[in-house]
């Protein structure tokens, strides 16, 4: 099973789960889909959107398990979009995203399990 990531502030994910679903951050509410990444995109996606900025959390979802769209992004990739809440029952970990000494965000080594690279930092 492919997995998916989503950054996300933890309180607002504490709000989530206690609503059983998660409709989406500003941005996704805003752009009217939640935003997830690859393994290969989420450290980009870190950097670029989310630099510096302490108590996140990194989603792990199963990408099997939702109705995506991949549609072109950042440099013509293709991003997974979800234009529906995310159901909590898709969700296969959630792990804190720390901010090093010198801002970038340190990885959970079940990113290692999931195909990422245990170990980067963005």
């Amino acid at each position: 099973m492919a997995s998916i990531y989503k950054i996300v502030p933890a309180a607002l994910w504490g709000a989530a789960v206690g609503a059983g679903s998660f409709s989406g951050a500003g941005v996704d509410l805003v752009d009217g889909y939640i935003h997830f990444s690859t393994a290969a995109q989420v450290r980009d996606t870190a950097a670029k959107h989310f630099a510096g900025v302490p108590e996140l959390l990194i989603v792990a979802v199963d990408a099997s398990a939702l109705a995506l769209r991949w549609e072109p992004s950042r440099g013509g990739d293709l991003f997974p979009h979800l234009y529906q809440d995310l159901p909590m029952g898709a969700v296969q970990w959630v792990e804190p995203l720390p901010v090093n000494a010198n801002g970038r965000h340190e990885f959970p080594a079940a990113m290692a399990l999931d195909g990422g690279r245990d170990g980067d930092t963005a």
